[in-house]
């Protein structure tokens, strides 16, 4: 259980920070950039919930649940994996996680037409405030991605898979907010030229 009664503890004064095991990293370190690109992307879905005008209540309670799920996904990647056994089961994303979120996309995207086009950011504050947590997501995905890539460093399979579907989601869901795709904006290719 997690208890924050004071906010301050001067320990990061140094450009450092804990991880979930105790070791201390540099901020900038590409671990702690991928878990705070996670954060980024939870505060993004936020700015997406206060369209509550436009976004249905089953919509609410997905990206509700996603808001909970990154916040696991950021305590997997604050937790790396080490060779002692930690004295606690460390959190991580599971199968079932991102088989919820695969289910959540098919289901958002059964109502909606095929694209002709790609689709620009916009339409409505709900579509472009989905379409920011879409590329803040790509941006988490393209760094815990490379963290999994550096030697010594191990990121959980699950990890990578439900980062990689959220911003799937993030995209259908935006289409769905814009009046179930009638109101997307669409790339008209060259059309300035």
């Amino acid at each position: 259980m997690v208890v924050l009664n004071k906010i301050y503890t001067r320990t990061g004064d140094d450009g450092t920070t804990a991880l979930g095991t105790g070791e201390r990293r540099l901020k900038y370190d590409l671990r702690v950039n991928a878990y705070g690109t996670v954060d980024e992307t939870n505060a993004c879905v936020g700015m997406v919930r206060l369209h509550t005008s436009t976004i249905d209540h089953d919509l609410d309670r997905m990206l509700s649940r996603i808001q909970n799920d990154l916040f696991d996904l950021g305590a997997d990647l604050a937790t790396p994996e080490t060779e002692e056994p930690p004295a606690y089961e460390p959190l991580r994303i599971t199968e079932a996680q991102v088989a919820r979120i695969e289910a959540d996309i098919d289901a958002l995207n059964s109502g909606l037409k095929p694209l002709r086009s790609f689709v620009l950011p916009g339409g409505s504050p709900a579509s472009a405030a989905l379409h920011m947590a879409r590329t803040v997501a790509r941006r988490a995905e393209r760094l815990i991605v490379e963290l999994g890539e550096q030697p010594g460093e191990h990121v959980n399979p699950a990890a990578v898979k439900y980062i990689n579907r959220i911003s799937d989601f993030f995209f259908v869901a935006g289409r769905v907010v814009n009046n179930n795709g009638a109101d997307d904006l669409l790339w008209v290719p060259g059309e300035n030229r």
